[in-house]
């Protein structure tokens, strides 16, 4: 199974409106980012020094996506988010590689020293890949996000150079 990932282009701009404004996905990803056609044109356009969004591809056919931004330039760390497989494509641990290639990208080939990601604490599919791709799991910010009428945890997590070192 040959998983690649790169950076998205101005083409990929409606299979990543179609994806994230899933029925099935958008209620799982940050509630402040705009998903639409605009939002999702800024994001392609970002400067690559300050992150980028990506298309997870299987066998050369576009099957996801994925997002990293600059989080602190000084001390070398990276934020991941917006982790999201086509339907299509679900149930082949495929979030698993590309988050795997994103972590020797940004680690090994970027001079990051750190990743980090977010996750909403009743997303417990997301909890499970993000310890799958090998992130360790760091604490909870308590009801953090107001979704749905009420208050949600924000679950945390991290990743460190070293940790690509240790048998996965």
């Amino acid at each position: 199974m040959n998983v690649s990932i790169r950076r998205a282009a101005e083409g990929d701009a409606d299979f990543l409106v179609e994806l994230y404004t899933g029925e099935d996905v958008r209620p799982f990803l940050a509630a402040g980012r705009d998903y639409d056609r605009t939002g999702v044109l800024e994001r392609i356009a970002q400067d690559p020094e300050d992150g980028g969004l990506l298309v997870i591809e299987l066998e050369g056919e576009r099957a996801g996506a994925m997002a990293w931004e600059l989080l602190h330039r000084r001390s070398r760390i990276a934020h991941v988010s917006g982790i999201a497989v086509h339907p299509r494509f679900r149930g082949q641990r495929l979030a698993d590689r590309a988050a795997r290639l994103l972590q020797e990208h940004l680690l090994g080939e970027l001079g990051f020293h750190r990743i980090e990601l977010e996750i909403y604490g009743f997303n417990e599919r997301a909890q499970r890949h993000a310890e799958r791709a090998g992130f360790v799991r760091e604490g909870v910010k308590r009801k953090a996000y107001a979704r749905g009428g009420g208050w949600v945890d924000g679950v945390l997590y991290g990743l460190v150079a070293e940790d690509l070192d240790e048998p996965r």
